[in-house]
């Protein structure tokens, strides 16, 4: 499912407007990045926590030349799912 495919299937289901519906999920998506950003965890019950990571720097290979490179440390979001996400999946 992409995008525009959450947004019909939301409008539907709750009789929203496609364009009230997106201008939802723009903003979640906003407010979610601006708590990375901070540092900040954020959880939502029965679907999973977002939170940062930081891989420090180390040394790496460049597949193609086989030369040695150096890659920068740098900070990954990372996502777990919580148990009632796992479970619908689980059940499938």
């Amino acid at each position: 499912m992409n995008k525009s495919e959450l947004i019909n299937s939301l409008s539907e289901e709750t009789t929203f407007s496609k364009k009230d519906v997106s201008r939802v999920l723009d903003s979640l998506v906003r407010i979610i990045q601006r708590t990375l950003k901070k540092g900040d965890k954020l959880q939502w019950a029965g679907l999973g926590t977002w939170w940062v990571s930081h891989r420090p720097g180390r040394n790496g290979i460049n597949p193609a030349t086989k030369e040695r490179i150096k890659l920068p440390p740098m900070n990954i979001p990372r996502f777990k799912p919580g148990k009632g996400l796992k479970e619908v999946v689980k059940s499938m």
